[in-house]
């Protein structure tokens, strides 16, 4: 007797493969995300037909490719896919369950993940340069396309967030260069494994290794294994730029067959910044290059943290054949990622950042940067606990300890996800991280409204004398606009 049909089956059952050699017609599941919504904008670019679907896509998203004649049909219906596509590319955000991805499976469409449509449709046979690490991917991914198109190789590339240099997230370049900005996070509901086994990879960084992404990593081990699993996949021709400071990295590193380059702030390494030295204006040191005498180079950002990211940036660059006088042209000339100490605005003498720390690693090497460039300000730290990483009790005390880098702290509203499964004693307990700080000689506390939030921070602000740094993934409820403008109305 044969066993009933069972919709599950059809989660388990691998796509049907996709003839890409055809391709010309692609849908995009989840089109508003910013990963997916770059992929669309590269993809048209590149002259494909493209449409997708998604639930509520807003500004930016909505006038990006609304600018670019993608259409986006609302909700995850089956009716979307009648126009047929040749390929559907389904997000990491869309679930099995949905109309549209049982219709998917049902019809028989062939589909496939992100990277999957990256790699064969994008990077090809392009020299494919991969950012990896738990820490400053994005600022390395867009500092080394920025130091490759300085050395005249008009790169492509795809990046986590909107680059300073280009205004833009991707970059459909014509030179025989792609950048990706390699994640580890899962791939899709059929792939389990990290987005970063797909890409490629000839040149590549591991920039540092730590927890991160709780939710689907069991333990520090298990990230450290899929670090290496990337390494393995670079070819002996290839090369691996890899944080020589930091051991779990090179424990990764040790899986490569490439040849490796180490970077840090001293003479060991391979790549090295010398002498480091923060003024009004950035950073500047004394770089070293494999095969190459050292050189002044000067870098506009603050921070050790974006030394290292310059140092990996570097590596890579000449990795992919840009000389030292491109490298360091471009190192004098980048600008940052929107949300990676990004100025919103200046309000009675009071700077006001945001940025992107969701970590507890990078929440302080971020408050450790404001230092370097506002010498002898105090420093307002405000945070949302939005991601899937901050939001978890595994890194309770590891926040009191970054936090601590702060003169006062605030706490906004953490985000509540109406399909959450995380337990209640698994989340990080605000109040008691409230109870820490102040017992540690940092003032903090908890305003769930931003409005409230905001004009408490305006009055507190000295003119003058203080700097303001909100961190969080997304928008944070408009709460530096808001800031600004309640500094403005108590002038």
């Amino acid at each position: 007797m044969t066993a009933p049909h069972r919709p599950e089956d059809d989660v388990r059952r691998p796509p049907p493969p996709v003839a890409w050699e055809r391709v010309r017609k692609v849908h995009l599941m989840g089109v508003g995300g910013s990963a997916m919504g770059a992929l669309a904008g590269l993809l048209r670019a590149l002259g494909y037909e493209v449409r997708g679907s998604d639930r509520g896509v807003y500004p930016p998203m909505s006038t990006f490719l609304a600018e670019r004649g993608i259409e986006v049909m609302e909700g995850y219906r089956a009716e979307n896919l009648a126009w047929g596509p040749d390929v559907v590319v389904v997000g990491n955000v869309i679930r099995p369950d949905y109309e549209e991805a049982v219709a998917l499976r049902a019809r028989g469409i062939p589909h496939c993940s992100l990277p999957q449509a990256l790699a064969a449709l994008v990077i090809r046979d392009r020299l494919s340069v991969v950012i990896t690490g738990t820490h400053g991917k994005t600022t390395t991914s867009s500092l080394t396309a920025w130091l490759l198109e300085t050395a005249g190789r008009d790169p492509a590339f795809l990046i986590g967030g909107v680059t300073g240099n280009f205004d833009s997230n991707f970059k459909a370049g014509a030179g025989d260069v792609f950048v990706v900005e390699g994640d580890e996070y899962d791939t899709a509901y059929f792939d389990k494994g990290p987005k970063f086994l797909h890409y490629r990879p000839r040149v590549a960084s591991i920039n540092n290794v730590e927890f991160d992404h709780a939710d689907i990593f069991p333990d520090l081990d298990a990230i450290v294994r899929a670090f290496a699993r990337f390494a393995e996949l670079l070819p002996p021709d290839g090369r691996l730029v890899v944080n020589g400071a930091d051991g779990r990295a090179l424990t990764a590193a040790s899986a490569c067959d490439a040849p490796i380059w180490t970077f840090g702030r001293d003479g060991a390494y391979d790549v090295a910044a010398i002498g480091l030295a923060a003024g009004a204006d950035g950073t500047r040191f004394t770089l070293r290059l494999p095969g190459y005498e050292e050189r002044d180079a000067f870098l506009p950002l603050w921070g050790a943290h974006n030394v290292e990211n310059a140092l990996t940036a570097s590596g890579l660059a000449l990795a992919a054949g840009a000389v030292p006088d491109a490298i360091l042209a471009g190192l004098a000339t980048f600008r940052p990622p929107r949300k990676r100490l990004e100025v919103r605005g200046v309000a009675r003498d009071v700077p006001v950042i945001d940025d992107f720390g969701h970590h507890p690693t990078a929440i302080r090497e971020t408050l450790r940067a404001v230092r370097a460039r506002y010498p002898g300000r105090r420093v307002l730290a405000l945070f949302e606990v939005q991601s899937n990483t901050a939001r978890r009790r595994v890194f309770q005390r590891d926040f009191a300890d970054a936090f601590a880098g702060a003169d006062r702290v605030w706490f906004g509203r953490p985000l509540e996800k109406a399909s959450d499964s995380l337990a209640p004693e698994a989340r990080l307990d605000l109040d008691e991280l409230v109870r820490t700080l102040v017992a540690g000689g940092t003032p903090a506390e908890i305003i769930r409204e931003t409005d409230a939030l905001a004009e408490t921070v305006a009055a507190e602000a000295r003119s003058g004398e203080d700097v303001v740094v909100a961190m969080s993934g997304r928008d944070f409820d408009g709460v530096h606009g808001k800031i600004l403008a309640a500094l403005e109305r108590g002038a």
